[in-house]
């Protein structure tokens, strides 16, 4: 562990498994449009993740194939070599949800034209010398992704424990995307920070980066909910209000707002650690145990 670590962060028992990429698949076929029944608020909030996901782990794949070369520590580029992959493969899968949605007369083009232009353009490469210049918008850039990583691990665990939206009758294929997915944001919930105080760790850029990606993911989850909401065809007046999310916070289909703003200050401490939160082993259990992921093993060996 680096002096950097030692003084900014106290992780928990080491956890550490190899991380590696599920080649899983979906079929949405069956999966209706309102897939939380009765309840399009819910659907469409937990929706916007098909709207921004796709640019947004393409870009952190970008980034980190850019940052390997800073890199001194195996394990790490081990880690961070798995993590390429996931992220690679959640990309893919909530990218093959969109035609279903538009096959059911909502089309994202519009949101995802603009989410694409987001990490392609106002986040991707800029023309900058080689040096300080340069480095410093890499250095940013993973802050930002550890920023980031922290709400994905928070959504990940909340996800993996919303007993209700089973309760609910939610469609079992949506929700074990959504499980596969948030298992294996717990399962390398610690990868993005550990690089980040691997290259630099500085905390005045955690803190700034941390409050750009706050106010970015608020908005564009804001901004992608009433776009669902107002271009749903089954819909007449669909209205999309920070009253509705709480409200379905506290019946436990979405995250509790008392649960997001806790979530805050753990990022901004000096000793936090993403390992201090969510469970490496109710992870892998339910990687051990999700349909698609049972199936894209058996396809490997099947290959083999």
């Amino acid at each position: 562990m680096s002096n950097k670590q030692a003084r900014g962060a106290l992780p928990v028992e080491d956890e550490r498994i190899p991380l590696k990429a599920r080649k899983v698949s979906f079929s949405w076929e069956d999966t209706p449009l309102h897939w939380v029944p009765g309840d399009p608020f819910t659907t469409h909030t937990i929706n916007v993740l098909h709207l921004l996901l796709p640019a947004g782990e393409r870009w952190f794949v970008h980034v980190y194939q850019q940052v390997l070369p800073y890199i001194r520590d195996d394990r790490l580029r081990a880690d961070v070599i798995g993590f390429i992959g996931q992220e690679a493969m959640h990309s893919q899968a909530h990218d093959e949800v969109l035609p279903h949605l538009k096959e059911l007369g909502l089309d994202p083009t519009p949101y995802t034209a603009q989410v694409d232009w987001l990490f392609e353009k106002l986040l991707g490469d800029r023309t900058l010398p080689p040096g300080r210049a340069r480095r410093w918008w890499l250095m940013e850039r993973v802050a930002l992704i550890a920023a980031i990583e922290h709400y994905t691990a928070f959504l990940g665990d909340w996800v993996l424990n919303a007993e209700e939206l089973d309760r609910r009758g939610a469609d079992p294929t949506m929700l074990d995307l959504l499980r596969w997915h948030g298992a294996e944001e717990v399962e390398h919930r610690s990868v993005a920070f550990d690089l980040f105080l691997h290259v630099d760790g500085g905390y005045r850029r955690r803190v700034r980066t941390w409050a750009t990606a706050f106010t970015a993911l608020v908005f564009l989850w804001q901004r992608g909910v009433r776009f669902f909401m107002e271009n749903d065809p089954t819909l007449l007046d669909g209205k999309a209000s920070f009253r509705a999310f709480y409200e379905r916070g506290r019946r436990g289909v979405l995250p509790s707002t008392g649960q997001t703003l806790r979530s805050v200050p753990t990022y901004l401490s000096r000793t936090y650690h993403p390992s201090q939160e969510g469970s490496t082993e109710q992870a892998v259990a339910y990687l051990a145990s999700s349909p698609a992921a049972i199936a894209a093993l058996a396809a490997e060996k099947g290959a083999r």
